[in-house]
């Protein structure tokens, strides 16, 4: 093909694509207006009407209505959507009632702000109906049964809460930690240390000594930063002041570097140091 012949081609290719290029998108569009009624129908004919409600509130449910060709099918998509949201707000004043009578029989009081739910500090979750899952501090349980979401409750209290706790010893520990940092970057106590730095210290101070010379994970003694968000907060709650030595802890909030942690007025909050200081 000469030089003259392949530029005659590529010219008519452009042409042609670019006056078909309206028409194609056109289609396609009819061919997303077409797939959401299908939708619509799959999901009626199932009577699921949470992702009904859902499906009927998203911005391609006002552009099948307003599309000239699908008239037709709005007053019949806007009964639709009455019906589903009726049945989503019985669904969820039911499912309320049902999360927390059964928190109630496992001893649980859960405060509920739908969708968000929370049972102590530390502990909280959020519902999505529509996906059919629960998040309970950040983990996705494929579910939205009230039994199931209160047995994960519990057994997360129960490794979170549940073991002895010695708000002393445990600010003790903590005052250790950060006591030995000083001394390693000769810094004056009172001086701030990063955070995350601290954390690693502090979870390398909990393992034994066999570890060290066996670096086996199953030796490895694990402390989840949700862990040391609740047992700060289990501190503050307690009241009990400082350190032995009167030192007082001060976080401080920031967010390069940070960790989210509970705070002395139980709020999470970004923290990027700490330190300790003379009452």
């Amino acid at each position: 093909m000469d030089i003259d012949n392949e530029s005659f081609m590529r010219e008519i290719q452009e042409k042609l694509s670019e006056i078909v290029r309206p028409f194609q998108q056109e289609l396609n569009r009819g061919q997303r207006l077409a797939d959401f009624v299908k939708q619509c129908i799959r999901y009626a004919s199932r009577d699921d009407f949470l992702r009904l409600d859902e499906l009927l509130n998203t911005k391609l449910a006002t552009e099948v209505v307003q599309e000239e060709a699908l008239v037709e099918c709005a007053p019949i998509l806007e009964r639709l959507r009455v019906n589903a949201r009726e049945k989503v707000e019985k669904y969820r004043l039911e499912f309320i009632e049902d999360l927390t009578r059964l928190g109630n029989d496992a001893g649980l009081t859960i405060d509920i702000d739908f969708p968000r739910f929370s049972i102590l500090k530390g502990i909280d979750g959020e519902i999505a109906f529509s996906e059919r899952t629960t998040t309970i501090n950040k983990k996705v349980l494929k579910t939205i049964d009230p039994r199931r979401i209160v047995a994960a409750l519990v057994r997360l209290k129960k490794l979170l809460y549940g073991r002895p706790f010695n708000p002393q010893e445990y600010i003790d520990s903590l005052y250790k930690t950060y006591a030995g940092i000083c001394k390693t970057d000769n810094l004056a106590i009172g001086q701030p240390v990063p955070i995350q730095r601290f954390y690693l210290e502090y979870v390398i101070s909990l393992q034994s000594k066999t570890f060290f010379t066996n670096m086996d994970k199953t030796k490895f003694r694990g402390y989840s930063l949700e862990q040391f968000s609740v047992d700060l907060w289990r501190y503050f709650e307690s009241g009990i002041g400082g350190t032995s030595e009167g030192m007082l802890l001060d976080l401080k909030p920031g967010r390069n570097f940070s960790l989210w942690l509970i705070d002395s007025v139980g709020e999470r909050q970004q923290i990027s140091s700490i330190s300790f200081k003379g009452d």
